[in-house]
């Protein structure tokens, strides 16, 4: 009796632990899926002029309605590619038997949560490849100077501009030291008059404008830096916020895919939430029409 005893609590044991087991085949096969799925997404998107980033010069130009919908692309393409890997992961997760069939959507939904955590760490390593990639200096994306910032570039060409320059002439120090100076004009005191009063000296020497012409470049830059720099952060809040939303619904879509995944796997209908988005498997469904009769 002891014996017996002994063997049913061995194999209800084993049969919790492998209830609380992942299987990491489909979990690696969702993540994967929604890596290619959200890549060719992005790509198509950035064909399209949806990217939410860009090396370009021009691309601080963009108006905050295309950062709008660039954010809004990205959390739809979130939602179909991490709920296209989610529902792999349950639909190909091993079933259990109907003794252990208490919280199988729960196991499937963390299925799919798992697949979203992997597919979203493939999704970091490839991003920082294709940014190491793309951020190669080149004549075209890298700054005159290495210390200067690059989204005022354009501003410190105009402010250094000049007809005539001196052959060899080296502006990597000034254009340094007048980005960072340029930089204070998004501060709430902005550009202080000690700064002004020396980026026009700088001018005057460097191009030969006169003091009132040399003024006036002066305060001209200074106001593009401004809105330049404004741009370029509220460039920075939307993407940040459109990545976070991002992930954010892809979990909650991971989620709600694996657990569709599931029931079909199992044979069950969907939940009454899914059926409105989904259009396979209708004959299983209790709200299936019936054959009309033809009168006798």
């Amino acid at each position: 009796m002891t014996m017996e005893t002994n063997l049913e609590t061995q194999a209800t044991v084993g049969r919790v632990r492998n209830l609380w087991a992942l299987d990491w085949s489909p979990i690696v096969v969702g993540a994967l899926a929604a890596a290619a799925t959200s890549s060719i997404m992005i790509a198509f998107g950035a064909t399209l002029g949806l990217g939410v980033a860009s090396a370009a010069p021009t691309w601080r130009d963009a108006s905050a309605s295309l950062s709008v919908l660039s954010g809004l692309f990205l959390i739809l393409q979130a939602l179909i590619s991490f709920g296209c890997g989610g529902y792999l992961a349950g639909r190909l997760r091993s079933p259990y038997r109907a003794s252990e069939s208490d919280d199988v959507e729960q196991w499937d939904g963390f299925h799919g949560l798992a697949a979203w955590a992997l597919a979203v760490v493939l999704g970091i390593l490839l991003t920082a490849a294709v940014t190491g990639a793309a951020s190669r200096r080149s004549a075209l994306t890298a700054p005159p100077s290495a210390t200067e910032p690059s989204v005022l570039s354009y501003e410190i060409d105009t402010l250094f501009r000049a007809a005539r320059r001196p052959p060899n002439a080296d502006l990597t120090p000034a254009r340094a030291e007048a980005g960072r100076i340029l930089l204070t004009s998004s501060s709430h005191s902005g550009v202080s008059p000690e700064d002004r009063a020396y980026l026009v000296q700088m001018v005057g020497a460097t191009t030969g404008l006169t003091g009132a012409d040399a003024e006036r470049r002066v305060d001209s830059t200074v106001s593009a830096s401004k809105s330049a720099i404004s741009r370029a952060r509220a460039s920075t809040i939307i993407i940040a916020f459109s990545v976070a939303a991002a992930l954010l619904f892809g979990a909650i879509a991971a989620w709600a895919g694996a657990e569709a995944g599931g029931r079909h796997r199992d044979g069950m209908p969907l939940e009454s939430w899914m059926l409105h988005a989904n259009r396979f498997n209708r004959a299983k469904t209790d709200w299936r029409r019936t054959p009309a009769t033809l009168p006798e």
